[in-house]
């Protein structure tokens, strides 16, 4: 089954590069992925757009391979010496032992097929991490602007990725601060075309960004802007690549 991280000419390339400027919020995110890591192991990911994220990681050394099937930001992660598919169907089954993929599945039309289709391609034992906008109530005329379908709750997305055959570690809210301001946003910002204001992102994310993720130890079972799932796929790890009983250093 042929399924791609989205279809056609990706829509939101603005917002992407307003949001790769978002420091503390793009640490965050890499440090999801590398605190995974283990020398040896093939990484995959999906919906890779710019490279914000499989760049600094390729630069660490990752065994990487970015899913885009934006032709232009697929021949953008080519030139920049990043090993890149336009579908996850061209990687053998099997053949990863980790999957991340950041704001991307509210893209698709049938999230269901991706997931399992990326199940698929883990390894027994890998692992799968899932972030994506959370509460319909949220929806913005960003989101219109950049194609998403949908925002999530913690129980329909656990479900969808047991669905998948994958068994779910932790599902949580992120950015609780975030649900706020978002909310705002949408009041606001009724009449704007959804694109993202450079400053804004900036001064939210230098100061606001760090209190929110502070608070998401309060509240990240009931609130924020994001959801954050990590699943693994059953089994046990099996190959001969080598291993470490600690994950590589944070970025």
């Amino acid at each position: 089954m042929s399924v791609a991280a989205s279809g056609g000419n990706y829509s939101g390339v603005e917002n992407l590069e307003v949001m790769a400027e978002a420091e503390n919020y793009n640490r965050f995110l890499l440090s999801l992925v590398t605190r995974h890591l283990e020398p040896g192991r093939r990484v995959a990911d999906f919906g890779a757009g710019t490279g914000t994220f499989a760049l600094p990681l390729r630069r660490q050394g990752v065994d990487i391979v970015a899913i885009e099937p934006d032709a232009a930001l697929n021949a953008r992660l080519r030139q920049a010496g990043i090993a890149a598919e336009r579908d996850a169907a061209a990687l053998p089954d099997g053949s990863l032992d980790l999957v991340y993929t950041f704001n991307v599945l509210e893209h698709i039309a049938d999230d269901g097929a991706a997931l399992r289709a990326l199940a698929r391609k883990l390894r027994p034992g890998g692992r799968l991490l899932v972030y994506v906008p959370a509460f319909a109530v949220l929806f913005t005329a960003m989101d219109h602007k950049v194609g998403h379908l949908r925002r999530y709750r913690r129980a329909g997305l656990r479900a969808l990725v047991r669905g998948a055959g994958l068994a779910v570690d932790d599902v949580r809210y992120v950015d609780s601060l975030g649900f706020f301001a978002t909310l705002a946003y949408r009041v606001l910002a009724s009449g704007g075309d959804g694109s993202l204001d450079r400053r804004a992102v900036r001064v939210y994310d230098r100061l606001i960004f760090p209190v929110s993720r502070a608070l998401d130890v309060l509240l990240s079972r009931c609130l924020g802007k994001n959801l954050l799932l990590l699943a693994t796929k059953p089994g046990q790890l099996h190959d001969n690549s080598p291993r470490s009983s600690s994950p590589r250093k944070r970025a």
